[in-house]
């Protein structure tokens, strides 16, 4: 007599991992993509015999610890600051004024400085030390 069987082997693939490995690639590629700056357009540009470079013409100024104001190391009274901060930025475009402040003064004092940059549209950038 002969006996058949009724359970056959079947090959089976398990997927049930391929959906994690899927969505781990899918959110690596994401990421990467943000990651990347897509508004970069790479172009040859054409040489020249000679570089010429423009630079700023970077301003400074300073505050001491007992309010005596310098722009380029040149004293300044500081009810003259605004006409003196206009005068020196006149013509020159995109104007910045880097502002070395002594850490004594109060936060109201380098407010009071930045207001009058603010109301000239002068960009003001604070130096510090390490």
């Amino acid at each position: 007599m002969k006996f058949r069987r009724k359970n056959k082997f079947h090959a089976e693939v398990a997927t049930s991992s391929l959906n994690d490995i899927m969505f781990f690639l899918l959110l690596f590629f994401l990421i990467i993509s943000t990651v990347a700056n897509p508004n970069v357009i790479k172009l040859m540009l054409p040489k020249a015999s000679s570089a010429q470079q423009v630079a700023k013409k970077q301003v400074t100024l300073s505050v001491d610890a007992s309010r005596n104001y310098f722009i380029d190391k040149r004293p300044v009274d500081k009810a003259n600051l605004e006409a003196e901060m206009k005068s020196i930025m006149d013509g020159i475009e995109d104007p910045t004024i880097v502002v070395r402040f002594d850490k004594a003064l109060t936060v109201q004092d380098l407010v009071d400085v930045l207001q009058t940059g603010a109301k000239l549209n002068i960009k003001m950038v604070m130096a510090t030390s390490k």
